[in-house]
């Protein structure tokens, strides 16, 4: 933990002025988080027996200012939501925001390298958009590891190396570029920690906003199609996985 406004832990790299701006826009509420939930909510269902991922105790790792709060407990009507963040600053609007909609939701001030919950507590884990920010990134998914039941999932949403590492991306946003991964190395990266999941749980999607070159406006006048997956540079992966019983 930290007092907020400060950053004393080189755990994370804390994001552009810019940055916590976009994070309160409609893009941001609309076409990412939104976007995403619905997708990993599809991938989850598929995880679990073709069945709606619903219920439990929900973390939301790097909840920041809460937008993604109100969609979540809609969509996978937890019986506890958690949101846990570093920036204090963040968490109270995130505060503000669980007011505004009516949320019961419990907040904590902490970090992923550090997570103060106990082994085994969580049934579902959501990190979107979170780990491409981690410096140590592998203690990180030990601490994810450790506070998920057995059972219990991990939905997960990530920005690839591809994407991170543009010109404009590098310009108005913040990250630790050393530990950026493909897609692949973010698969690979999850099984050998032991998630279980398989090509039916993972999916790619190649959205305007992470297509840095030209943010598909080649595509939507007509000029450019896109290559399919396997064809191309993937710059988001989603997934769901499983912490084995």
């Amino acid at each position: 933990m930290h007092t907020p406004g400060t950053h004393p832990h080189s755990s994370y790299v804390p994001e552009t002025s810019f940055g916590v701006w976009f994070l309160r826009t409609r893009v941001w509420q609309h076409h990412v988080l939104r976007v995403a939930i619905d997708d990993l909510d599809k991938l989850a269902g598929r995880l679990n027996g073709d069945t709606p991922l619903r219920g439990g105790t929900m973390l939301d790792i790097g909840c920041g200012q809460g937008k993604s709060l109100g969609l979540l407990a809609r969509k996978f009507k937890p019986d506890t939501l958690i949101g846990l963040d570093s920036h204090g600053e963040s968490l109270v609007e995130a505060q503000q925001e669980i007011a505004r909609q009516g949320l019961s939701v419990r907040l904590i001030e902490g970090d992923c390298s550090s997570i103060p919950l106990p082994d085994a507590s969580i049934d579902v884990l959501f990190c979107h958009q979170t780990f491409h920010h981690l410096v140590d990134q592998h203690t990180a998914l030990d601490e994810f590891y450790r506070v998920l039941k057995p059972g219990g999932v991990l939905l997960f949403a990530e920005s690839t190396k591809a994407y991170i590492d543009t010109w404009v991306i590098r310009l108005l946003f913040r990250h630790p570029m050393e530990v950026q991964k493909s897609a692949d190395e973010y698969q690979d990266m999850l099984r050998a920690k032991g998630f279980a999941f398989d090509a039916g749980h993972v999916s790619y999607p190649y959205l305007w906003w992470s297509r840095s070159r030209d943010f598909g406006l080649l595509e939507r006048l007509k000029l450019h199609t896109p290559p399919p997956p396997g064809q191309r540079e993937e710059t988001l992966v989603n997934l769901a996985a499983r912490k084995p019983h």
